[in-house]
């Protein structure tokens, strides 16, 4: 199933879900005026073409000790694909990275790291600076999150409807 085959009713299921994924399917059904049969049917539609991959609890880090966020850019020596299947399967391994992207520009990967303090992350940073291949390792802490969603931007409408509107 590709996004264009999506109607509005299945972008309201997963704007829905995105708000609460803890929504029981007859209050679900309701918001997006279906019968719940027909609702779960979609849900699992969803679920089975890929577009829903999971879902999970969102913690407060600060409530559990991970307060310190730091953005870190790593630069390889080489770009070569066995520098970049080490390095990526070496984060793989590391619970304090979120998130790790490969990049353009002057770095080679963007990672998001949470630690409970500037001493945890010194011992990340040594233990990256260990991995083969790591050139360059580039660090900035966030002082103050002003803005954190999990929520995909969706639209509201079918795209096909949102396009037909715009040609009128």
């Amino acid at each position: 199933m590709h996004s264009s085959e999506l109607d509005s009713i299945d972008w309201n299921i997963l704007s829905a879900l995105q708000e609460n994924a803890r929504i029981a399917n007859v209050d679900l059904a309701e918001k997006v005026h279906l019968s719940p049969s027909p609702c779960l049917a979609r849900v699992r539609a969803l679920e089975e073409g890929g577009f829903i991959s999971g879902h999970v609890t969102l913690l407060n880090a600060q409530a559990v000790g991970l307060g310190v966020s730091v953005f870190v850019q790593v630069r390889l020596e080489k770009q070569i694909e066995a520098s970049l299947n080490a390095f990526e399967k070496a984060i793989a391994a590391r619970p304090e990275v979120m998130e790790c992207y490969l990049m353009t520009g002057s770095s080679d990967y963007l990672l998001r790291v949470v630690v409970s303090d500037l001493q945890e992350f010194q011992r990340f940073v040594t233990d990256l600076s260990k991995i083969p291949g790591v050139g360059n390792i580039q660090s900035s802490v966030a002082l103050k999150q002003v803005k954190y969603k999990t929520a995909l931007p969706l639209p509201i409408e079918a795209p096909q409807r949102r396009l037909r509107k715009r040609r009128r």
